[in-house]
């Protein structure tokens, strides 16, 4: 386990610059110079996956935050690297560190498909959207290899469930043409997550993922196909990504989004830290005013979890933060992320026969 004294080592293309503790870990473990070679620390890290066997697909909460109760997430870890990320500390579950692990050492979980269609065809089931990427992006670099988000998407539209996505990947292109079709059934909505039109600080926030251009590249061409796209504004970072809140809707709607919401930046258990640690390394002129901006936002704390507070914060700065956005969409006629207009009626269980001609 890398420890917090080597948190200045950056690692190329990773955006972790250490591996916190795990917390459900009885141990712990501190590297010590002790006088003799050690080697150094790669720069570089390669990518691991193993396969998990899915014994289930859905996942469910009765978040009133969230505007869905289920979501699908084919892969635990993503290889993205964004360094807010606040699926981190879900990694400690699998007894794998929230930092560099989060990012290097994936899950692929195996038979998502198999899974959903029975727990679809259980009697009682009642269909209302699902939300894919609920935890980490379906379509991180791992999914050109296995497939398994554009597999769920075909069952999704064979059953004529409702779906939808959140990413910043260039990858969902690759479905393009099958997100059409399921949006000719009023099926899907696609939300591409837009979080700083600099590339440089992308670069260093967002690793591995695509830059501000091919996102915006995305929506227009998901906007063309006939595709409704909104923009996810978030996190917004107080004293780094701020100030661009206006920039940023009105590139989303001139690229075709129709909705957007917005996130204050979360930092839960180990994001804490991992982030603070980033500033330093990165920013470090600014990581005292950001860390304080965060706190004003969060009762004095890096984090608060509560329902209600926990997507938007508290205070001045909060509240002036949710006042532009509402002001800027309102001026740019867009819509709220909850106006999804998904049809649930046309939903047919897998068993159920199809027309053939449809």
């Amino acid at each position: 386990m890398t420890t917090p004294s080597d948190r200045s080592r950056a690692r190329k293309g990773r955006g972790a610059t250490f591996d916190p503790h795990n917390r459900f870990s009885p141990t712990t473990s501190d590297a010590i110079d002790d006088g003799w070679w050690q080697e150094d620390a790669p720069t570089r890290l390669a990518t691991e996956v193993r396969d998990e066997p899915a014994k289930s697909a859905l996942s469910w909460n009765h978040s009133p935050d969230l505007s869905f109760d289920r979501s699908l997430n084919p892969y635990r870890g993503c290889e993205h690297g964004c360094i807010y990320c606040f699926a981190r500390p879900s990694h400690a579950y699998w007894d794998m560190s929230p930092g560099l692990d989060f990012e290097t050492r994936l899950i692929a979980r195996t038979g998502m498909v198999e899974r959903l269609r029975d727990e679809l065809d259980k009697p009682g089931y009642v269909c209302r959207p699902i939300n894919l990427s609920g935890n980490t992006d379906c379509y991180q670099p791992l999914e050109a290899e296995r497939g398994t988000t554009r597999a769920l998407l075909e069952l999704l539209l064979d059953t004529r469930h409702p779906v939808t996505l959140v990413t910043k990947s260039a990858l969902i292109l690759r479905d393009k043409a099958l997100l059409a079709k399921m949006a000719e059934h009023r099926l899907v909505r696609v939300f591409v997550s837009l979080t700083s039109l600099d590339d440089d600080l992308k670069r260093t926030l967002e690793p591995r993922t695509a830059s501000p251009r091919t996102r915006l590249k995305i929506m227009r061409e998901l906007d063309a196909a006939g595709v409704p796209v909104g923009a996810l504004i978030s996190p917004v970072i107080p004293g780094l990504t701020d100030h661009e809140l206006e920039s940023l809707l009105e590139a989303a709607h001139q690229a075709g989004a129709r909705t957007a919401a917005w996130m204050l930046l979360r930092l839960p258990h180990e994001v804490a830290p991992l982030f603070e640690a980033w500033l330093q390394e990165h920013y470090p002129l600014r990581a005292a005013k950001v860390m304080s901006l965060i706190r004003q936002c969060r009762g004095g704390e890096d984090y608060d979890a509560r329902f209600g507070h926990r997507m938007r914060g508290e205070g001045v700065f909060a509240q002036l933060l949710a006042q532009r956005f509402r002001t800027t969409c309102r001026r740019l006629g867009i819509g709220s992320r909850t106006e999804m207009g998904l049809d649930t009626s046309a939903f047919r269980a897998p068993h159920a026969q199809g027309d053939l001609f449809d």
